[in-house]
This record gives structure tokens, sequence and C-alpha cells, in this order.
């Protein structure tokens, strides 16, 4: 039960706004749980023609199959910021339950490493605006001045991006931003639960999300692709003085049919292209733009994996090709090696 109510907690990205609908498509994904791996990876059946499958940058296949022996740990702290909806820690039944991370085990391989890691907690679905101070004041109480590294997965990116150009605190310095899975310039998702729901009805669909969980509802609207491109990008440029990396993903071929991507995917498919299930390929890329990770949805990338799925495909004699801890001690490794 936890684990469920973890994932509906952890996954929703976008989903909440689509209301019941949505919500019998979460509670059909309870097997999507622990494991650390994908899918063995080949690029979906498409038309060799198809200009969308060029702008996948490095397509990257099987490099974070399983651990390697040594990680080089980077200089400074590095900070996790979740997406929509994310938390730190969340904790069902107080100290009578362990906690649940939104980071699947990654701090703690990271720390193993010698990694410092800084986790923070923003407004779950909160303004862009109101998330990143948030983020600025838990940078500022755990770094205690020390200059840091962001990882940030989603909409965290987002909130980091907003922060470092906008915000500019003076007792927060990051060094660098690696982005996994943001929507840089929107989602065709956002806009299409935001026009299937109408502008008559949203304001009742906002009221209801925040009498039920407690948090405002602000950041929906600010993924769509108009909002992101015409008006959060052009007023939120880049530090010069800021390192900024990025990774997409892509599900191989259609989600499997009881993913809570089935739908998603296939909305953003046909507009934008190659997606995780709630980002597109062609969305996520913004600064460096280090590769795409072929076979990977939106939850396996912070270690929400299909354990179920996963065990029948090793019976089938394909083990799995993505490990997110190898991923995430990799992104460490390769912040150390540029002098982080």
């Amino acid at each position: 039960m936890s684990a469920l109510v973890a994932y509906r907690v952890t996954t929703s990205s976008l989903l909440p706004l689509a209301a019941s609908a949505c919500a019998r498509r979460f509670s059909a994904a309870a097997f999507l749980r622990k494991e650390v791996s994908d899918t063995p990876l080949t690029p979906p059946s498409k038309p060799s023609s198809d200009a969308r499958l060029s702008k996948l940058g490095k397509a990257i296949a099987d490099e974070y199959a399983a651990l390697r022996e040594r990680y080089d740990a980077p200089k400074h702290p590095v900070v996790l910021a979740h997406g929509l909806l994310g938390f730190a820690e969340l904790k069902l039944a107080g100290s009578l339950l362990p906690g649940i991370q939104y980071w699947r085990g990654i701090k703690e391989a990271l720390t193993a490493q010698g990694v410092e890691v800084i986790t923070a907690t923003v407004p779950p679905s909160g303004s862009i605006e109101k998330r990143a101070a948030k983020l600025a004041q838990d940078i500022e109480a755990q770094a205690k001045g020390k200059s840091v590294n962001v990882i940030a997965h989603s909409m965290g990116g987002l909130d980091c991006r907003y922060m470092i150009s906008q915000l500019q605190p003076k007792m927060v310095d990051v060094k660098s931003l690696v982005t996994v899975g943001t929507p840089h310039h929107g989602s065709t998702f956002a806009d299409y639960l935001i026009n299937e729901i109408g502008p008559d009805f949203i304001p009742h669909v906002y009221n209801m999300w925040e009498r039920t969980t407690g948090w405002e509802p602000s950041a929906f609207a600010q993924l769509t692709r108009k909002y992101m491109t015409e008006e959060f990008n052009p007023r939120t440029p880049d530090d010069p003085t800021v390192r900024y990396f990025s990774y997409g993903a892509m599900v191989k071929g259609k989600p499997p049919l009881l993913s809570p991507f089935r739908f998603s995917h296939r909305v953003i498919d046909g507009k934008e292209g190659p997606n995780d299930g709630l980002v597109s390929v062609e969305s996520s890329q913004w600064g460096t733009y280090k590769g795409t990770l072929i076979g990977v949805n939106h939850l396996d990338l912070i270690n929400w994996s299909n354990r179920l799925r996963f065990t029948v495909q090793k019976w089938m004699g394909h083990p799995p090709s993505f490990n997110a801890i190898a991923f995430y001690l990799d992104l460490a490794d390769m912040l150390a090696k540029e002098g982080q």
C-alpha cells in the first residue's frame, strides 16, 4: 500500500489534472517499484526518414547497465532537486515505517562514494518562483557557504534555472546544473490536459486540487509549451559562470499495457516525438546535451522502476540495460572530471 501511495505522489507530474480517469491509470501501475535498471535498448522502429530521431543527440544504450569499480567524487557538494509533486523523504506512518525516498537509493550510493549530498524539499505543486525560493533556502541552510553542483529531475531543473537566473541568492553559489528529463520547452501533455479540461472548468479543478491536497496548483500551467517558450525561457537566461548539462530519455516502442505513461507517451509522441512518458527528448535539451537514455521512462530516471517487468525480461533472456544508481554515480564522476 505504501509503495502505491508513494508512486502516486512521486509520478503524477502533470497527470493530476486528468482527475479520476488518470487516477485509475495510476492505480493500475502498482507494479512500478524497486529496481535500478531498464530494458535492453534499441531505438524504436521508425522510418529512417523521421527527422525527429536526428534530435536524439548521443544515443545512450547500455553505458549504465552495471556499476563500475571506481567513481571519482566532485569537490563540491551535490544538491538533488526533485520534480513536480516530489519530496526528499515521505513518511506515511511516522516512525512506525521507514520513510520513502524520492531519490531511491541514489543519495546513499553517492554518499558511499564520498560525495557530499544535499537533498532539497520544495512545494510539491507550487509555482516555479516559490519552488525556487525554497530551493535556495534549503541549499543555503545545508551547504553553509560551500559552492554546489545541482542535479535536478524533471521540474526541479526549472526551479534551479530560475533560482540561478532571477533570484541570484547571495549565499548560494551554483557551479553546475545537470538536468535529467526536465521540460525546458514545456510538455505537449500539459497542453493536452489543460485544453481538455477547458478554461471554464480549470478554476474548479484547481480549487478541488488545493482543497484535497493542501497544495497550491500553480505549477501545472507553467509546464505548457506556450508558457515555457514565450515567457519562462526568454526571461530566464543562463548564467555564464554556471556550467549547464542535460540528459533526456525515451521509452523503447510503446509503454507496456499497465504503464501509467501509455497514454501520455502517445500524446507527446504525436507532437514532439520520442519521449520518456512525460517529457520529450527535444524538450529535455538545455546547455550541453549529453545524450538520450534509450529505453528509459520518467520514473526509471529516479530509480522507481518496474521490478516485475524487468524480472520477466530477465526470464526471456533480456538483461536490464539501465541502472539508475550507475547513472548518478557517473554524473558525479563526470562533474569531478569537469573540475566541479
